[in-house]
C-alpha cells in the first residue's frame, strides 16, 4: 500500500493525466484512477477544488438525469504542471535506485 504522503504528492498528476483524455466527472475520475491507486470521494473532491483554485482545471455543470453534474477539464496550466511532474521522472527513479542500492549493500 502506498504511503499516504507519497500518494498525496502523486494524485494531482494522476488526476491531470486522466483529464488529458478529455473532460470527466468525479465518479468517472475515481473509476479511472482505480487502475493505479484507490481514491475515495472524500480524497478526490478536495484535490479537484485545489486544482481548480490553482487554475489547473476548468469546471462547468451539465444536466444529467435531472441533476447537475460537475464536469472537469484540464487547462494549459494543468498540462504544464503535468509536464513538470514528468520531467522529474529520472530524478524520482534515481532516488528509488539509490535507496535500493543502499539497502542491498
Amino acid at each position: 500500500m502506498l504511503d499516504p504522503q507519497m500518494k498525496r504528492g502523486m494524485i494531482d498528476a494522476c488526476v491531470l493525466s486522466v483529464l488529458c483524455r478529455g473532460e470527466s466527472h468525479g465518479y468517472k475520475i475515481i473509476k479511472d484512477l482505480s487502475a493505479c491507486m484507490e481514491v475515495s470521494e472524500s480524497t478526490l473532491y478536495p484535490v479537484l477544488r485545489r486544482l481548480e483554485t490553482a487554475g489547473m482545471l476548468n469546471v462547468h455543470s451539465v444536466e444529467y438525469n435531472g441533476r447537475l453534474r460537475k464536469m472537469y477539464s484540464i487547462t494549459y496550466l494543468g498540462k504544464a504542471h503535468l509536464d513538470e511532474f514528468l520531467a522529474n521522472e529520472d530524478e524520482i527513479l534515481g532516488i528509488y535506485k539509490f535507496v535500493r542500492r543502499q539497502r542491498d549493500e
